[in-house]
């Protein structure tokens, strides 16, 4: 594995000039493209069998997934019967149809008119694959959607749990229940080439044949009239002051790129991709600021494929400056058709380019090598003939370099994430401030009202256009349901007696958000501290981690969980994702996950969110998560030689202290959350406007003095906690704080260097033997009591109501 050149990773600094970066955005960072495919020789799962003592043979146990939570099985609703209809048709002819949750750019988020699978199956999770026989229905999510599919399903459905043992993969499930010679269905435009090729070649061992439907998708057939329409919302130019690159370096760069393989063209379709490159940005898809719209970059040009009445006279000539050609968005294959008949060699990302444009471009190519056998003539300048592809050209299918390009943010998106997610932490803290109020004055609250209350503050800063998702407001049972979305027709009233789970984030012009905080606002049990306080120290554990260069996300996973799977806990989804700069709340191709197949490292300038959690069904759910800048960290040994790596926070927002167990924790964690909060006072005081906040800030931050008290005073790890000593050899344990400014009459002020912040600032590199400002950090006694009513301390009004006890 290569490593990034030393001058493409220098520490980024917010105060250097944007004219002399010189950062290359497209780096010789290779890795073999096998690793990014799919295993295709991956075990199958276990099949659990017994011996029937009377005929002597095995006997196949009931799958587990065959069980439907003791409901009657249902007949099938009108839209699969219908959809079955279609299987019989001329120029149909199968047996199973494959409805996945994509559109024909592989997207996450999809808009309305696409969104095929929860149409056929009621289930609106973000991730599933739905299938429909002649005579069965299943479905398959992963772990976040396990009891949200639960709810949703219909009994005629059978729920495949994904990756849980025993229960088979989609390719397997077709083997099982289709007869040699069935026919599978499939949209090609709706799978990556990878992916159909993945499936095509598992269930020709059963001898079943997949079948393109290129010109129907059935889904759309029985939808008609009710279906939405496409979106058609204007496109708008992303300035150079959030971008930081233009167009034209961005496109002079993919060309270096593409003149250092064989390719003459690359082919994109992921529409993050394009609205990066062409410095572009939609509202076509919901939460996220693209639109739909495929690009081709050749040696001498670049063509455009949108929907032309999207584009204003400004996005006209923004892209007629860059050399861009515009063409009407349907006609992709027909350009493909085009420069495969001229022998062009395409670069194309087939883990992410569909199957269509693909196997429409082999069937090309296959027809001009036809016609250009023994001629001698290849219509390729960059082809060499000494590469052993005598009889023509044939495509370059490795990943996308826009991909990890986008990934690395320049100083220009660095400085845009962080301002944004100052204005959505102010944003935050009047919210939180006000449904405290409301939660304390007994107003029943649904989790539908904060999340729109929440969408109402956001909408008042500065440059707010979106949620960057839906957001999962759960309370209590609901927030175990890992990506909840409250309906108002069915959703729960806050219960200020439970756990309550809040994962939002929003779109600004300048950047994109990620946040979530799991609050009570009663008394919490045991238990939930217990768990709460195990997800906190997974989450300080990766945020301090430091790691060597070229390390993948998926070796860090374990630091998050390792709190957990000391009692035996864990949770069912990844723990970082990769964040866009005012693009999609999900980037890849970093991930902090315990799926290894992912070896794309770490980078710096990379944004990765910081997300532990547990969720105990049916009882509640807890995830604390903060995004993450990787940088450079300045260590007083370089082994090697090489550079070691860390994480700068771009999210500044209290974590609720009275849900800490002080016996679980380490001395270093309670200062690492002392000076969290201490960085948050500094740069939230700035930002709100009202006195009211600053105390629900300094609420969420203050422990009660009898939790202090109380803390492990009965406990076996609270009594071994209490014991350990620091280095000085005290047995002091230093209490949890809220940094206050000028708070002298009622606090005690002490000097501390934030050690965990060292040297891990942007724009700021010194060395970790350098002395560094020591930050002024206040510390509320435990027995400091203020009566009901206001006091004032310098500039700082505490509004203390009486139901509070400092």
């Amino acid at each position: 594995m290569q490593s990034v050149p030393s001058q493409a990773i220098r520490p980024l600094s917010l105060n250097a000039s944007l004219s002399s970066y010189r950062l290359p955005i497209f780096h010789k960072f290779r890795i073999d493209s096998a690793i990014y495919r799919k295993s295709r020789n991956s075990p199958s799962f276990l099949t659990l069998r017994c011996c029937d003592g009377s005929s002597g043979g095995p006997v196949i146990a009931k799958p587990s997934w065959e069980l439907r939570w003791n409901r009657g099985v249902q007949e099938p609703d009108e839209k699969v019967v219908a959809l079955r209809r279609l299987f019989s048709k001329p120029g149909i002819g199968i047996d199973a149809y494959i409805i996945p949750s994509q559109d024909a750019h592989q997207s996450e988020f999809i808009a309305e008119c696409y969104k095929r699978r929860a149409y056929i199956s009621g289930f609106t999770g973000s991730a599933g694959t739905a299938v429909v026989t002649k005579d069965k229905t299943a479905l398959w999510t992963d772990g976040r959607y396990f009891l949200q599919a639960e709810k949703q399903l219909s009994s005629s459905w059978i729920l495949m749990r994904a990756g849980s043992l025993g229960v088979p993969t989609t390719n397997e499930w077709l083997n099982d229940v289709l007869a040699p010679g069935g026919r599978v269905g499939i949209d090609p435009f709706l799978f990556s080439h990878d992916a159909a090729e993945e499936l095509k070649e598992a269930i020709s061992k059963k001898k079943l044949e997949l079948v393109y439907l290129y010109d129907l998708n059935l889904v759309d057939e029985i939808w008609k009239e009710s279906r939405p329409k496409p979106p058609n919302k204007p496109i708008r130019v992303h300035e150079m002051k959030y971008a930081g690159l233009d167009v034209v370096c961005k496109l002079s760069s993919l060309r270096a790129e593409l003149a250092g393989t064989v390719a003459s063209a690359i082919v994109i379709s992921m529409l993050d991709e394009v609205a990066w490159l062409l410095n572009l940005r939609g509202s076509d898809v919901p939460h996220s600021p693209v639109m739909y719209a495929y690009l081709i970059v050749e040696a001498e040009g670049a063509k455009l494929f949108v929907n032309e009445s999207k584009l204003t006279p400004e996005v006209m000539d923004h892209l007629k400056n860059a050399g861009v050609e515009l063409r009407p968005y349907d006609s992709i294959l027909s350009d493909i058709k085009r420069l495969a008949a001229q022998g062009a060699h395409l670069w194309l990302d087939t883990s992410s380019v569909n199957a269509a444009i693909v196997e429409t471009y082999k069937s090309a190519l296959d027809k001009y090598r036809t016609n250009h056998r023994g001629r001698g003539k290849i219509n390729n300048k960059q082809y060499d003939e000494s590469n052993g592809l005598s009889s023509g050209p044939s495509g370059v299918y490795m990943r996308s370099p826009i991909s990890l390009a986008k990934a690395l943010k320049n100083p220009a998106e660095l400085e845009g994430m962080q301002n944004c997610h100052l204005r959505d932490a102010a944003a935050l803290a009047r919210f939180w401030c006000w449904l405290e109020e409301e939660i304390h004055k007994n107003v029943k609250l649904t989790e539908v009202d904060v999340a729109d209350k929440l969408l109402e503050f956001r909408s008042k800063e500065d440059s707010f256009l979106d949620t960057s998702f839906d957001t999962i407001s759960g309370s209590g049972a609901n927030g175990a349901v890992i990506h909840y979305r409250p309906e108002p027709e069915n959703c729960s009233v806050v219960d200020p007696n439970k756990l309550f789970l809040l994962d939002s984030g929003a779109q600004y012009i300048d950047g994109t958000t990620d946040i979530t905080r799991t609050v009570h606002f009663g008394e919490p049990t045991a238990r939930e501290k217990e768990c709460f306080t195990r997800v906190l120290k997974g989450h300080i554990a990766l945020d301090q981690a430091v790691f060597p260069e070229n390390t993948p996300g998926f070796v860090l996973d374990a630091f998050a969980r390792s709190s957990l799977w000391k009692i035996g806990l864990d949770y069912r989804h990844g723990t970082g994702h990769g964040v866009g700069a005012a693009l999609n709340v999900h980037e890849g191709p970093q991930s902090i996950s315990y799926r290894y197949g992912n070896t794309t490292p770490l980078l710096k300038g990379m944004i990765v969110s910081n997300e532990p959690g547990y969720y105990e069904d049916h009882a509640f759910g807890i995830r604390i998560e903060n995004l993450l800048c990787v940088q450079e960290i300045n260590t007083p040994n370089r082994y090697g030689g090489i550079e070691y790596l860390g994480f700068e926070k771009l999210t500044f927002f209290p974590i609720q202290t009275k849900l800490v167990d002080l016996s679980l924790v380490s001395n270093d964690e309670i200062e690492w959350l002392n000076n969290y909060h201490s960085h948050v006072w500094e740069k939230l005081l700035k930002e709100l406007g009202t006195l009211r906040v600053q105390y629900i800030l300094h609420q969420l931050t203050v422990r009660r003095r009898e939790q202090r008290q109380n803390s492990g005073s009965t406990s076996r790890l609270g009594r071994q906690a209490a014991s350990v000593t620091d280095a000085r050899g005290s047995s002091r344990r230093p209490s949890l704080s809220v940094y206050c400014p000028e708070m002298s009459t009622t606090a005690e002020t002490e000097r501390s260097t934030p050690t965990a912040q060292k040297g891990r600032r942007f724009g700021r590199n010194s060395d970790a033997g350098n002395s560094q400002k020591a930050v002024t950090e206040t510390r509320v006694r435990p027995e400091y009591r203020s009566p009901a009513g206001a006091t004032r301390a310098g500039h700082v009004l505490l509004l203390v109501h009486s139901h509070y006890s400092i």
